[in-house]
């Protein structure tokens, strides 16, 4: 097989259990474990019923679909749409509105959902709460501010709307006829709210690999690969509508003889993502250790041997490790607050440049992320949005 560069693998890992994996640069950077038969609640839209509000956090409990309670910021609530008879504009029990759930399930806290609903396509987002033009901040100076003159265009629709990185170099017709088939999408979700029951989903999100491919960046996606045909074809119809310029790239592995999984080594490769430890080629280690509040990243020199100049030596370290730990966020879905414990450096300089690439890997995370700061205590703080559990998390819940 060709080297796994800019590549996205679909595969059966254990019975009922999906792998999503992504490659670049032949390496394996992206690993979600999706039970076939469950479904996750992320991104899905409800008629949800306001329970309680709870004035001391600034937070309102919404019940959905099950009875399930979900965390409702009072911050989030921007702009709703109510689906019911509303007098006056602030929120109180037994209100009917629009909730997507933006977070899932943590041990023991709840799903959090949000009144400010977000519908997403390749090029743009539509969000219904917050009505300003935005553009990622990925793009370049003058791309930024073609595209926001485009987009400045559709202000008149009473929402908001986001360029994605993706827009980058697209013309004003592919951003037009985006745009039309969102707004389509967020009428139609406006009528079937005043009709549905309390409770109920009115949007299911998609399954979370075609959220993935339709994310995936430009010049960067070389191919999806899958050896199941359901899948294949969901696919298949998936680009059809959304993303037709990326059809030629789907392809349905059928060699009975080397399984896809075996193929692409991911049983050895969710293996490594959930061990403590993470051996550099230099022969220097990582020691990766979450906790309830954040997680801490220790780099430890171990059998490196290599540079007779100590600086020299401890900045290759800390440049390798820099770029291990920007993939291990990715492949192990860590998020929140991160600490990094790199080896300490004489040179305040060379602790800048330090974190400024991390910055610099940082930039290719399709979750915001980001390098904050070098602490008092000489480690380096990193933050990186929580929108799905952590793939151990992941892995536990497949029992494995």
């Amino acid at each position: 097989m060709k080297r796994l560069e800019g590549r996205r693998v679909l595969t059966l890992l254990r019975e009922n259990v999906l792998a999503d994996a992504c490659y670049e640069d032949g390496i394996l950077t992206e690993l979600s474990l999706i039970p076939r038969e469950a479904q996750s609640l992320l991104g899905n839209i409800y008629v949800g019923r306001v329970k309680n509000i709870a004035k001391n956090i600034s937070a309102a409990f919404v019940e959905i679909e099950g009875g399930l309670l979900c965390y409702l910021p009072l911050e989030e609530v921007q702009n709703p749409i109510w689906a019911c008879a509303k007098k006056g504009e602030r929120l109180a029990e037994g209100d009917l509105l629009l909730v997507q759930v933006s977070r899932e399930a943590v041990k023991t806290k709840a799903p959090s959902v949000t009144a400010n609903l977000n519908l997403t396509g390749k090029y743009l987002v539509l969000t219904s709460g917050n009505r300003r033009i935005g553009c990622s901040s990925r793009l370049e100076p003058k791309e930024k501010e073609r595209l926001r003159t485009l987009a400045e265009g559709f202000a008149e629709d009473g929402v908001g709307w986001i360029v994605r990185t993706n827009a980058a170099e697209a013309s004003g017709e592919t951003l037009l006829e985006e745009h039309d088939r969102l707004m389509e999408q967020y009428q139609n979700l406006k009528t079937r709210s005043i009709h549905a029951a309390a409770c109920t989903c009115v949007l299911r999100s998609r399954p979370p690999y075609l959220d993935a491919i339709l994310g995936s960046r430009d010049g960067v996606l070389q191919e999806i690969l899958t050896d199941q045909a359901d899948i294949h074809e969901e696919i298949r119809r998936f680009l059809e509508e959304q993303m037709p310029e990326d059809l030629g790239k789907l392809r349905l592995y059928q060699d009975r003889m080397l399984p896809l999984k075996a193929l692409c080594r991911l049983e050895k490769g969710l293996e490594d993502a959930l061990r403590e430890k993470v051996w550099l080629k230099s022969g220097a280690y990582l020691v990766i250790e979450p906790t309830e509040a954040l997680t801490v990243i220790d780099v430890n020199t171990g059998k490196f041997t290599g540079g007779k100049k100590k600086d020299d030596t401890i900045r290759k370290i800390n440049r390798e490790a820099a770029a291990e730990i920007a993939r291990q966020l990715r492949l192990r879905n860590l998020s929140g607050i991160i600490l990094v414990d790199f080896i300490d450096m004489a040179r305040p300089e060379d602790s800048q440049e330090l974190l400024e690439e991390m910055r610099r890997l940082l930039k290719r995370d399709p979750m915001k992320a980001a390098a904050v700061d070098m602490t008092a205590l000489g480690l380096m703080e990193l933050t990186r949005k929580k929108k799905k559990k952590t793939l151990r998390e992941q892995a536990k819940e497949c029992g494995i």
